[in-house]
């Protein structure tokens, strides 16, 4: 039986960062990841656009591949927050906030391309790919893991499992954690378009009854967006031909970047919200997506997963054992608070911008009026947007473990 110190569960983009994160420690480490790599299937690496915040920026840099993402990433200097049909607007720019990106957009292929060619290059790291974990027992000492691979099963030992197997995390389910779920009744539809004019580094955020329409600067002139829309309307959205699709999407977003010429394939996702009951078992952790599900609205959900690995990295390095009692309960107490705040914050904006009870829309309008008058709240909003408010483990620092 092969043994080691950590087993990520999940080769998507949180656990290969945890991966490469760790490396500096000198552990033995493996991923399991169903997806063969050489598939080009893997779901967190698809053609859907994210944004990297500045912490997330940070910790790239401090495990030395900031250089590689940033020469496909197109920077945020200004995001422009608006209310269809109302007055209401607001915008933060980062020559105010005193940086030269509010944040990054990149595709998240091209991310997992760079995440994929790093590893390959990580000491003491094993990437067992396709492969499957069919069981998990713990003991005090470690956790033994069943894994399927070519057809055959074994049993590994390790001394912490993580979870970073996603949303509907099998390891998870495995170590009894439960989660709390609440469907939102609404479905993102994703892409890329070309507008008439270009978006000169501007994320548009446009917030309607039926949800948010996020469009953000991609390379080439073109633009990501995530279109939130009803649950019931969206089969019939999404069988729109390329014409009558962009028409209603103008008619949501307006004419700020002119005409909306061309729109390449769609995809969609439902949403909802989702928050494990705790973040660890007996040799067990969650981290990412297997720990909470947000709504994009404030495109946070990789950055929030990036923090918990930030976090996770910083209590390991501290420690003998990766999977003792003191430094699970460490990691759980330190992600606890970030975690409830962006959770509560997404939620709180997804709902109170679905509200068009009076006299709700012109309070919205008003504190959005507010907020664009007053730079002090800004500063505080784009730093908890930046990933940069509270107590930031070393990564998110852009410190180098070792």
């Amino acid at each position: 039986m092969k043994h080691y110190d950590i087993v990520i569960a999940g080769g998507g983009m949180v656990g290969s960062s945890l991966a490469l994160a760790l490396a500096p420690l000198g552990l033995r480490v493996a991923i399991v990841e169903q997806v063969a790599r050489a598939a080009g299937q893997q779901p967190s690496f698809d053609d859907r656009s994210t944004a990297l915040s500045r912490s997330t920026q940070r910790m790239f840099e401090a495990v030395g591949i900031w250089d590689a993402v940033v020469a496909a990433a197109t920077p945020i200097t200004n995001i422009h927050v608006s209310d269809k049909g109302r007055f209401g607007f607001a915008h933060i720019d980062a020559a105010e906030q005193g940086v030269e990106a509010l944040g990054y957009v990149v595709i998240n292929r091209v991310l997992g391309a760079v995440l994929q060619e790093s590893l390959e290059s990580v000491d003491g790291l094993d990437v067992l790919c396709p492969a499957r974990i069919t069981a998990a027992k713990t003991d005090a000492e470690a956790a033994t893991v069943s894994i399927e691979q070519d057809g055959a099963t074994a049993e590994i030992r390790c001394r912490l499992l993580v979870a970073a197997d996603g949303a509907n995390s099998q390891v998870r389910e495995m170590a009894g954690i439960g989660v709390n779920q609440v469907a939102y009744r609404q479905r993102a539809i994703i892409g890329n378009l070309l507008p008439e004019k270009p978006l000169r580094n501007r994320a548009f955020e446009r917030f309607t009854d039926d949800g948010p329409l996020a469009v953000l600067p991609v390379a080439e002139g073109r633009a990501g967006f995530v279109w939130v829309v009803a649950e019931r309307d969206a089969d019939r959205v999404l069988a729109l031909d390329d014409d009558a699709f962009l028409l209603e999407l103008q008619q949501t977003f307006g004419h700020r970047l002119g005409a909306l010429t061309r729109v390449g394939q769609r995809g969609s996702y439902p949403l909802s919200l989702s928050k494990a009951v705790r973040l660890t078992a007996r040799r067990t952790v969650l981290v990412g997506n297997s720990a909470h599900g947000l709504h994009p609205a404030a495109a946070q959900g990789f950055n929030l997963g990036l923090r918990d690995v930030a976090a996770l990295c910083d209590c390991i390095a501290e420690a003998g054992d990766p999977g003792a009692v003191d430094v699970l309960a460490r990691y759980a107490e330190w992600r606890r608070s970030d975690q409830r705040k962006l959770v509560h914050f997404t939620d709180g904006l997804v709902r109170l911008f679905g509200d068009s009870r009076p006299p709700i829309p012109a309070l919205r309008d008003a504190g959005m009026l507010a907020f664009d008058l007053v730079p002090g709240v800004r500063r505080m909003f784009a730093k908890h947007t930046m990933g940069l408010a509270g107590r930031l483990p070393r990564l998110s620092r852009g410190v180098p473990l070792a």
